[in-house]
């Protein structure tokens, strides 16, 4: 067990992670095996990455918010369904939370804002303006937490710009999305629809990408993975250029 007294910020640094970085985190709080507070670990990040850092988590919430059931997202209020650390995160102080009925993003530090206040512009989950993209403008690194390295939203991004087949619903539907200060928007969305692919290898983009793009190390008892994003974005590109289907797996 991992307690407070353990030097994390040593972990972070060999990792590869520096003050001032933009990171956007997908997590396992268990694979760390620590006897820390979630909002402790969180809040500890947060302080190495510094006064300009900035820690992004995604918050989706399509278990509870989807065409099929509710079509309200409360920002301060919707849960999200991939995790302990996403759903402690949105709801600690300072921390802005995208608009966006299923695939929101929540954010803290020095460019929470600049990464979540255009997520509204989108109908699609991963648009040019949700802060998984937007990571891309500002050089941001993706830090995989623990062994999950497949759930990587920001290739939800490549496939809607590679026009993958299968990621997309023919048509729109309405949600009701209402911000922290109560105000409603009504929009049109397109959903996720991965009936021709349900099976996603995102992890494939890893081996496609250059030399020293992909940091591998451990957090505590967490292994753990860095990608340079703009990497990732080079190496998905391509490959989808020569198999769109690459990195899911079909129905048979």
């Amino acid at each position: 067990m991992y307690t407070r007294d353990y030097n994390f910020f040593a972990d972070f640094e060999k990792l590869g992670l520096k003050p001032g970085d933009t990171i956007l985190m997908h997590s396992s709080m268990k694979a760390l095996n620590t006897d820390m507070k979630p909002e402790e670990f969180l809040q500890l990040l947060c302080d190495y990455l510094g006064e300009k850092g900035t820690l992004l988590l995604p918050t989706l919430s399509f278990d509870f918010v989807n065409k099929n059931s509710s079509r309200v997202f409360i920002a301060n209020e919707t849960p999200c369904g991939i995790g302990l650390l996403p759903n402690v995160f949105f709801k600690m102080d300072g921390v802005i939370r995208s608009l966006h009925p299923t695939h929101s993003c929540a954010a803290k530090g020095y460019r929470a804002k600049e990464m979540t206040e255009r997520h509204i512009l989108d109908d699609t989950p991963v648009g040019p303006n949700s802060p998984f993209r937007i990571l891309e403008e500002v050089g941001g690194k993706i830090l995989m937490l623990g062994d999950v390295n497949n759930h990587n939203t920001y290739m939800h991004g490549m496939e809607e710009i590679a026009g993958a087949p299968y990621c997309l619903t023919k048509d729109k539907y309405e949600f009701k999305l209402i911000d922290v200060d109560g105000k409603e928007t009504i929009k049109e969305y397109y959903m996720h629809d991965f009936k021709e692919a349900p099976v996603q290898a995102y992890y494939r983009a890893e081996a496609l990408m250059p030399e020293g793009s992909v940091k591998r190390g451990k957090i505590a008892a967490a292994n753990c993975t860095l990608l340079d994003v703009l990497s990732v974005k080079e190496a998905a590109l391509k490959k989808f250029k020569e198999d769109i289907w690459y990195f899911v797996e079909r129905k048979v």
